[in-house]
């Protein structure tokens, strides 16, 4: 395997050397360097989309998930993907209609300009911050536990983080946004292809759809089933979860400035409709590679059922792949989402733009070192902290739809989704209580969030009317 690995690599770095060439320009501005110069068609569009959202955690964390949790994953992931859409068309439409009117160089500086107020954009930094590290630092244990598991005299697990970090960091900040969407482009290629090669010879192995099934009705019939054999797929989990990523793209700053680069409203809706359609062919054969987990591997620890669907059980050329194709997958999102960090503090920096371009660059390499990190201290259980991230980053969704819809927002979401955030983030450390009302947190804060945002929005615009009309 170790030629083929060599040969697949060797061409996974050329592709990026190239990318970074071709989006590197000694004179660029800092717009054309942190926004690849608001001029993203279409299909990239989609390409860098895709892979940002189906990451390390999708091709290592569902297969994993539906082994341990059952059919339940795809109610979770799948059909929650294909709600975003319908958000994308919309959110896509009004965000850029805002941002033609107040400008836009991240999400931070956007609701700050639109609020009238540093606090909004301090805000929704904090929650970038807070959970965007964590979500990269998954991506980085994810290939390092399997790279590990995969060449276990090699190197340490934090040796492996160490070279996909370094690796990211000399990427993007030679060839910016415009270069992490190449790589997203040939890394969504990727993975698609890989995770359908793994995914049928997995469904093959296990003796067909129907075959495999009947196994694993007889081995563990409640994998068949809601809510799954540990219980976790209740109606709660998969409603809490489905609102969390549905606000995706508009609680995470790497999808919602996606959407502002893109060329044209038309461009949107192309991208849009793609990405649902891509959610479900890279999430399907994930669900078979699960199933042939549940068949041959039902009670080994993660990473030995990784290594060996996705490794030891494939042909050499497939396990080969596999490993660029995952190498890939998590470079591509790292970068996305340290660089997402990276735009939104420079969008809330006044000065010089050269000086903004040495803050940025420098805060970049900060962020990649936090991220190194916590890599190494984070647990196996991918999904789940995946979900934390967009479940975190999604209490502050009111303050950027109230930033996009009101001309002049109502200052008290502020206070709301702040609260929001600092509850969410005591529960994750212990300190209040994990849920209340037999809820968990995050589904029992989106009853107390979501009402009353619609209510203090539904004020305001009869508010805002009457003034007007006064």
């Amino acid at each position: 395997m170790t030629g083929w690995l060599i040969f697949f690599f060797t061409l996974f770095l050329a592709s990026l050397g190239f990318a970074s060439y071709k989006s590197y320009s000694k004179n660029r501005s800092s717009d054309d360097f942190m926004l690849g110069g608001s001029n993203i068609g279409s299909i990239l569009g989609f390409l860098t989309f895709s892979a940002a959202l189906f990451s390390a955690f999708t091709f290592m964390g569902m297969p994993d998930f539906f082994r341990t949790h059952g059919v339940g994953a795809w109610i979770f992931l799948a059909v929650s993907d294909a709600l975003m859409v319908f958000m994308l068309i919309w959110f896509g439409f009004a965000l850029r209609k805002k941002a033609s009117q107040v400008g836009y160089k991240g999400v931070a500086g956007f609701v700050q300009s639109c609020f009238q107020n540093k606090w909004a954009g301090y805000l929704v930094f904090i929650s970038s911050f807070l959970f965007l590290i964590p979500y990269v630092a998954i991506q980085v244990r994810g290939i390092s536990i399997f790279l590990s598991a995969a060449f276990p005299d090699l190197i340490p697990d934090w040796g492996w983080s160490a070279v996909l970090v370094v690796l990211m960091l000399i990427y993007s900040e030679i060839g910016g946004l415009k270069a992490i969407m190449y790589s997203d482009a040939i890394q969504g290629v990727i993975m698609l292809a890989v995770i359908w090669i793994i995914g049928l010879t997995c469904l093959s192995m296990a003796g067909g759809l129907e075959a495999g099934l009947a196994k694993v009705e007889e081995s563990n019939a409640a994998l068949l089933s809601l809510p799954g054999p540990k219980g976790l797929f209740s109606s709660p989990f998969l409603i809490a979860s489905a609102i969390a990523i549905v606000l995706i793209p508009v609680s995470q700053p790497q999808f919602t400035t996606r959407l502002v680069v893109l060329k044209s409203l038309k461009s949107v809706h192309k991208m849009a409709y793609a990405v649902g359609i891509f959610a479900i062919l890279v999430i399907l054969p994930t669900a078979f590679i699960g199933l042939y987990g549940a068949v041959k591997y039902p009670d080994v620890p993660t990473a030995e059922f990784l290594s060996a669907a996705l490794l030891f059980d494939q042909a050499s050329p497939v396990a080969a792949l596999a490993v660029v194709g995952l190498f890939a997958a998590c470079l591509s999102t790292t970068n996305a989402q340290i660089f997402a960090l990276g735009t939104e503090l420079r969008s809330l920096l006044s000065g010089s733009d050269k000086g903004n371009m040495r803050i940025t660059q420098l805060a970049i390499l900060v962020f990649s070192l936090i991220v190194l990190g916590f890599s190494t201290i984070m647990s196996d259980e991918l999904v789940m902290l995946a979900r934390v991230s967009f479940a975190g980053t999604s209490m502050i969704a009111p303050v950027v739809l109230a930033a996009v819809i009101f001309k002049n927002p109502p200052k008290s979401l502020l206070i709301l989704s702040g609260l929001a955030l600092t509850y969410f983030v005591l529960s994750l450390l212990g300190l209040v209580p994990a849920g209340f009302a037999g809820l968990q947190t995050d589904a029992a804060m989106y009853c107390i969030l979501i009402p009353v945002s619609a209510v203090i929005m539904i004020a305001h615009h009869f508010t805002q009317k009457n003034t007007h009309e006064a």
